[in-house]
């Protein structure tokens, strides 16, 4: 694959052109929104020519298995969007154990790492209004031809989106008090000295209506509530809905800068203006969520020191408020350079899982995880690329749903999580997971228009 060509199509909507073949193993939509730059570019991927699932049973390095498939690092076309094809897929939160000391229990529906290789795709550009079409190949004509070929794909049927509600039901895994019991222990141990924080989930269920498929549900979210690391993947039984609005990590080719964003601290969006800005300001001045939010900045400046060249790592932006559809974040922003030699899989495997969603120290927060938590699956997980060019995108998989086909047709689980530390109070924290979980729950049961 030592050649690339970009080809220039007219705008079209990223989710109407995957709703052609959303149902095709491997299918994927990283559907941006939301404006600014990191809602510029969505893609669209299909039919991968080469596959990998590592099970959880499975021997194998999955850092090895990425790089095998990637190859060699390829040419990095400077007209292009910041995925020239690669890689792309899920790693599921468990597979995390595989890189750090740590023993978790798995589910049996969610592989530890489930990806493709691409080597033809879409990738819309928002800012410009623009399709680009991008194919690899061993030669010019080969990936002129695979170019082609994605653009194609715009010509596909699009389906009318569905009107009523997408579920069923929403109904809570646990009582409320059960998930406050929870906080209350987190606490007693962080006022133990066993660890500083940890972020404690919980879960909600149900079932989609008849002849309700999980695509309907990421179209509508990024229709209702666009996010910028939104995402919808398709596997076997199985499929994935992201309305993420969290950056893991992202490399350029390269690995002159590699990034990542944490987001610690929530507040809901207010009734009306006066209200919306009187809880920005409340977020804005909240001393313990900027004492949680720099908590995981250090840990991620620990992380990216890893495999980042020496002074390298800075934290160039703290405490930026981020204002989406349902909440308020508080977003840090750390940077730095990879070192002579690694690679942006090193920089996946060095910080993985998420410190934002993990804790701090992070392994031993894995472990109270582990033991008040059913395995998490995609959730706290991420969606990924990873370029032939070494470029390197991920999100963290919150308000994420999990969805595994049977007889009857698709059930989901969806979690939110909170952040808690030395000061946390129980009631307070189920309350923020109430305002995570909002806009999936509007999603799935109430009627669009």
């Amino acid at each position: 694959m030592q050649a690339i060509s970009i080809l220039a199509f007219p705008w079209r909507e990223p989710a109407a052109v995957l709703c052609a073949f959303a149902e095709e193993p491997f299918a994927m939509g990283l559907l941006s929104g939301g404006g600014g730059a990191h809602g510029r570019w969505s893609y669209v991927l299909r039919q991968p020519d080469r596959t990998a699932v590592l099970h959880a049973g499975d021997e194998g390095d999955a850092a090895a298995i990425l790089r095998n498939l990637l190859g060699e690092a390829l040419p990095h076309d400077p007209s292009g969007p910041p995925f020239q094809g690669g890689v792309a897929g899920l790693a599921a939160y468990e597979l995390g154990a595989r890189f750090e000391p740590v023993d978790l229990p798995r589910d049996r529906h969610w592989p530890d790492l489930s990806v493709g290789r691409y080597p033809a795709f879409l990738a819309f550009d928002h800012a410009a209004k623009r399709v680009l079409a991008v194919g690899r190949g061993e030669n010019a004509a080969r990936a002129e031809a695979c170019a082609q070929q994605a653009g194609d794909w715009l010509n596909g049927v699009e389906h009318a989106p569905v009107t009523g509600a997408l579920a069923e039901d929403f109904t809570p895994l646990q009582a409320p008090q059960a998930y406050e019991h929870a906080v209350a222990e987190v606490v007693g141990r962080i006022v133990e000295g066993e660890l500083f924080q940890a972020n404690i989930a919980r879960g909600w269920s149900g079932r989609l209506a008849a002849r309700v498929r999980p695509f309907d549900v990421i179209r509508r979210l990024s229709s209702d509530s666009p996010a910028p690391f939104a995402a919808y993947l398709r596997l076997p039984g199985a499929a994935v809905v992201s309305n993420s609005p969290e950056r893991f990590l992202a490399s350029s080719a390269g690995g002159y800068r590699v990034e990542t964003r944490p987001i610690k601290g929530t507040r809901p969006r207010g009734r009306t203006p006066d209200e919306d800005e009187a809880l920005i300001e409340d977020l804005r001045g909240s001393a313990k969520d900027r004492a949680e939010n720099l908590m995981i900045v250090d840990l991620m400046r620990n992380d990216l020191a890893r495999v980042c060249a020496p002074g390298a790592v800075a934290a160039p932006e703290l405490f930026r408020i981020e204002s989406f559809a349902n909440v308020h974040h508080l977003v840090s922003t750390v940077t730095g350079r990879l070192a002579q030699g690694l690679t942006a899989i090193d920089l996946l495997r060095a910080a993985f899982p998420p410190g934002s969603i993990t804790g701090a120290p992070k392994v031993q927060a894995m472990r109270v995880i582990s033991g008040l938590e059913a395995p998490r699956g995609p959730y706290c997980g991420s969606m990924f690329w990873a370029g032939f060019d070494g470029a390197l995108d991920s999100s963290v998989l919150i308000r994420t749903l999990a969805f595994v086909e049977d007889d009857a047709g698709w059930r989901f689980e969806a979690r939110a999580g909170a952040g808690i530390v030395a000061d946390s109070d129980p009631a307070a924290e189920r309350q923020e997971t109430e305002d995570k979980i909002s806009a999936l729950r509007r999603a799935l049961t109430e009627t669009s228009a």
